[in-house]
């Protein structure tokens, strides 16, 4: 399809029959795609991987022991603490015990897949282990010190994964005295559930070692995409945009309510604000606090996040949030009290606050997406438009009649999308620069589909 072309008129339309199957289609292809890595043959010898480590014993530690239990997988799963350990083992039988009370899984598969997961306290039980899985807390000096001893402890050949959201992996990497065996292994919560893995290839990871873990993603029934190293490698990278475009448009005008109906209209099962709520205003803020004090001076940030757990309006949690819920019940309420307060935020920044449509809401959160992702390209931290697409679609709700992110904007018209997105850096400058891979495909009468690298 040209650039130019556009068969869509409005952000919020549902597509046709004929164009859902399309988008459907075009996630099969994708998915597929994601497995072909131009420079690493498809016949490249793999590494064996029959015993596995998994290091922290947490619910994101013990759903990566719980996905490879179920393909067979012997893995040994450590934690720094007898307390901590014995709160994973719970955690995984626990989840076991669910499936098996819904009909969803046999007693005896699910005594069989914990025959398979053994606990450990000790990090030298990783001596026998072909593959080593670090998934503790997201700190990378903590991360580093563990590579240290990874690297005296492991065997010769075992691959060294990293479970990172977005962290360094050759500041990983450089601690050891093996970076070819280290990559990043972004299993996404609950592992044993998600779809999704993003391999992180660092600069001197093995060609072997990424064709070993993108096989034993597809064991695990998961779709392996590769990412290069950027700051959230490709899910994350598009989710803080998208992320603060929400936020921005609160602060902005609307309502965490309007924003949220305007995405589940398009198909996302929950809006951001709910999601939050859901999984706890209060995670990264630690993080967020900390970077606060040296991040550029230049741009806009959303902080309103932070306000709220300073007045310990954690989420669903703690009964009230961006939404306030009733003991007992999960369901997003508006709350007066709330909204008063961002109204008065609003105040407080100077921001004269605007009425938005759906469209107008859709636009700025899903454009940020598409022009974060076109950077992705150009920088080759993501192979295809495809994979960018796969990744939104099985790890972050992307809805799948719209095919993904660089599908739909392809769908809508790359002219027109990059017109609304100079538009918005006239009013909101930094954040919305075009990508230069954008503005060049738009000229050309292109569109992401027909792009291929160095084009």
């Amino acid at each position: 399809m040209s650039a130019q072309q556009n068969t869509s008129t409005t952000s919020v339309a549902t597509p046709a029959g004929d164009a859902k199957q399309q988008a459907l289609d075009h996630a099969k292809r994708a998915a597929a795609q994601a497995a072909d890595i131009p420079d690493i043959p498809a016949d490249t010898p793999l590494r064996p991987i029959r015993q596995v480590a998994v290091i922290g014993a947490g619910t994101m530690g013990g759903g990566i022991a719980m996905a490879l239990a179920q393909i067979g997988m012997a893995v040994k799963l450590i934690d720094a603490s007898a307390e901590g350990l014995a709160r994973g083992q719970q955690r995984v039988h626990d989840n076991y015990a669910s499936s098996v009370s819904r009909g969803r899984l046999s007693q005896a598969d699910m005594d069989q897949r914990l025959s398979f997961i053994s606990g450990s306290v000790s990090l030298a039980d990783v001596r026998d282990a072909d593959l080593i899985i670090e998934a503790v807390f997201e700190d990378m000096g903590l991360k580093q010190d563990i590579f240290r001893q990874l690297d005296t402890l492991a065997k010769p050949g075992a691959i060294l994964a990293t479970n990172t959201s977005g962290l360094d992996v050759d500041q990983i990497a450089a601690v050891t005295q093996r970076p070819q065996d280290v990559v990043g292994a972004h299993f996404f919560s609950p592992a044993h559930v998600m779809k999704l893995l993003e391999v992180v290839r660092a600069a001197k990871t093995a060609p072997d070692v990424i064709a070993t873990l993108m096989d034993l993603g597809r064991r695990m029934g998961k779709i392996a995409v590769l990412a290069r190293i950027y700051p959230g490698f490709i899910g994350n990278a598009l989710f803080r945009n998208y992320t603060r475009e929400a936020h921005f448009l609160v602060e902005d005008g609307a309502l965490p309510h309007e924003v949220d109906q305007a995405l589940t209209g398009f198909g996302y099962a929950m809006g951001i604000f709910a999601v939050h709520d859901m999984a706890g205003n209060d995670v990264g803020y630690q993080t967020r606090k900390a970077q606060m004090a040296t991040r550029p001076t230049d741009r806009r940030w959303n902080d309103l996040i932070m306000k709220l757990c300073e007045l310990g309006r954690f989420g669903q949690k703690s009964g009230k949030g961006w939404y306030r819920y009733d003991k007992g019940d999960r369901s997003p309420q508006r709350d007066p009290e709330l909204e008063a307060f961002i109204v008065q935020e609003s105040a407080r920044m100077g921001l004269e606050r605007q009425t938005f449509t759906p469209e107008d809401i859709l636009k700025r959160c899903l454009y940020s997406m598409i022009n974060e992702g076109a950077k992705l390209l150009e920088q080759g931290i993501a192979l295809r438009p495809g994979d960018i697409d796969i990744t939104y679609l099985t790890g972050y709700g992307f809805p799948a009649q719209h095919g993904g992110p660089m599908y739909y904007a392809d769908k809508i018209g790359l002219d027109q999308v990059l017109a609304d997105i100079k538009r918005f850096e006239e009013k909101d400058g930094f954040w919305w620069k075009p990508a230069p891979l954008l503005e060049r495909l738009v000229s050309q009468g292109r569109s992401f589909a027909d792009w291929t690298p160095g084009s």
